[in-house]
């Protein structure tokens, strides 16, 4: 397995739980959906990367596979779970709703200092030369700027669940910014949101938000094999 630029891990919580979190942090960082085949979580070659025994590794694994992001297959090891197309389209249908009523709640429930936060982000892209240069700089801002709607929404239980969703959908961003000009679009559709988001207009920002994540959606749907 190539490593991944793990460090030895800091002494801070409890050990299972670093272990957990720096594993769930891999692979949250793994290109799963354009390579083709899962990828393989080397129980040995994790351990040694960051510097603890197989037991706590193995422990972070069964906690992983507990929540949906990795599948033990016997006699071959455990693999990055891909979704199917139809179960990574239904995501992005439930994302659509989490986002769009985030926005919807950003626009009461957030400052101009929050919002403006958006703005500062998104101003650094407004070159498509520039962002089809550093293609992978701004497909990790573009994560970063869903993420932070859902956090200016300011609902815990939405949050939550759009973390349990956040991997795949993370992952199936990545693999599509690259694809028919979806970047030049999305930086488009990322501005209009931002001025609906500080217009405090809580429906159109809601309508756009919604509508950026269906644009995802059929672009999955026609071009996107997995």
């Amino acid at each position: 397995m190539k490593s991944f630029g793990i460090t030895a891990l800091e002494p801070t919580k409890a050990l299972k739980t670093r272990v957990y979190d720096a594993l769930k942090e891999i692979i949250s960082g793994m290109d799963i959906y354009t390579d083709g085949e899962p990828q393989r979580l080397d129980e040995r070659a994790l351990g040694e990367q960051l510097g603890v025994s197989r037991t706590p590794v193995r422990e972070a694994i069964s906690r992983l596979e507990q929540e949906g992001l990795v599948k033990n297959i016997a006699r071959r090891g455990t693999f990055v779970v891909q979704k199917t197309k139809e179960e990574i389209l239904d995501m992005i249908d439930v994302w659509a709703a989490l986002e769009s009523m985030a926005a919807r709640m950003a626009t009461s429930r957030s400052s101009d200092e929050e919002i403006a936060q958006l703005r500062k982000m998104q101003s650094k892209y407004d070159s498509a030369e520039e962002n089809r240069a550093h293609i992978d700089e701004y497909s990790e801002a573009n994560i970063e700027f869903h993420q932070m709607i859902i956090r200016l929404g300011k609902s815990p239980l939405i949050t939550q669940m759009a973390d349990q969703l956040f991997f795949h959908m993370r992952a199936i961003r990545t693999s599509t910014i690259k694809e028919r000009d979806r970047l030049s679009r999305s930086a488009v559709d990322h501005i209009r949101i931002i001025e609906a988001l500080e217009e405090r207009n809580a429906h159109h920002a809601e309508q756009l938000v919604r509508e950026h994540a269906m644009e995802l959606a059929r672009h999955v749907e026609k071009f996107v094999n997995i």
